[in-house]
């Protein structure tokens, strides 16, 4: 597996992560030893940038993550994040909290679900628009100083917001979701990154699975499974959706390669300081998706991709509308 530099100053970590959110949490039932199986058959294959945070499950993916690497703790590049909260009493409403009594236990608990002595990479999950940056990010470094953690990170956050976190303290990666039907950092926040010297870490590049093709129908959906209620799995949405990844289809049997691989060839042709992490639970679909860091494309695939994926090309938005509130501010 290739190596990526995250940031500036940042380390090396493999080409493509594994995303472990699925294993636990959204995307319907998982199954622990075989979750735990993927893991641990992504670092044979030189995947060593794991990434989970404290809210899926909420807490469990942390503890399934901290099984899997129990004996393999230096193998492992490990990101977790903190600051959605969810109330028991409530469990379809969410809070943001990132003032620095909060970030400062949540590091602990999740040190202590993960069983590691400190966090390689720990995000703030979204900006609280209640605690200025500056505040968050200061307690963040301090838990850097203390040892448990080594580089800092956000997600999803905006460019005027990672411009003042990082007067504060280097930030070594941005995380934000970011694929063929999922664009928008290409507006500035790429640019700005590139700027600063932060890493770029793309989340559900493959369009949460819809870019693979694998899924057919909103069906094919788990009755739990958060998607049934994302904008671009509804409805005429869907039906449009369907048109674009059938052409992303036709372009990858050209290509020899399956439509997942395609999608995520682009995102790293996109330039060499753009890690993706795609997530899954089953093997073959990690193995599918480590083969596309051996995928070259062409300046005329590029081309025959733009055209039938432009920015905006995506029917409906990437979340409903009460969590869109809180992306890239």
């Amino acid at each position: 597996m290739k190596r990526r530099k995250l940031g500036a100053e940042g380390p090396e970590v493999s080409a493509q992560g594994l995303g472990c959110m699925g294993m636990s949490a959204f995307y319907g039932n998982g199954d622990d030893a075989e979750s735990i199986a993927v893991m641990h058959r992504a670092l044979e294959l030189g995947v060593n940038f794991f990434d989970t945070a404290d809210m899926y499950g909420p807490h469990t993916n942390e503890k399934l993550v901290g099984r899997a690497i129990a004996d393999r703790r230096d193998q492992v590049f490990l990101a977790t994040k903190f600051g959605i909260v969810f109330d028991p009493e409530r469990p379809r409403e969410r809070s943001i909290d990132g003032s620095p009594a909060y970030l400062r236990n949540a590091c602990d608990a999740s040190l202590q679900r993960l069983g590691v002595d400190h966090i390689d990479l720990y995000y703030q999950h979204r900006v609280d628009a209640n605690v200025p940056i500056e505040e968050t990010v200061g307690a963040m470094a301090e838990l850097v100083k203390a040892g448990k953690v080594r580089y800092l990170g956000l997600s999803e956050a905006g460019p005027k917001t990672l411009r003042r976190a990082c007067e504060v303290h280097p930030i070594t990666a941005l995380q934000t979701e970011y694929s063929l039907w999922s664009r928008d950092p290409e507006d500035e926040i790429l640019a700005t990154c590139r700027e600063l010297g932060v890493g770029f870490v793309a989340y559900s590049p493959l369009g949460r699975g819809f870019l693979t093709g694998q899924i057919t129908s909103p069906s094919d959906l788990a009755e739990d499974d958060w998607r049934r209620h994302s904008p671009r799995f509804q409805g005429e949405n869907f039906a449009k959706n369907l048109a674009m990844v059938s052409k992303i289809q036709e372009i990858a049997a050209e290509k020899g390669c399956t439509a997942a691989q395609l999608a995520l060839a682009w995102v790293m042709a996109q330039g060499d300081d753009i890690v993706p992490i795609p997530g899954t639970k089953r093997k073959h679909y990690l193995e599918d998706n480590a083969g596309a860091c051996e995928l070259a494309l062409s300046d005329e695939d590029k081309a025959r991709i733009e055209a039938v994926a432009p920015p905006g090309a995506a029917a409906g938005t990437r979340y409903p509308e009460a969590l869109m509130k809180g992306v890239s501010t």
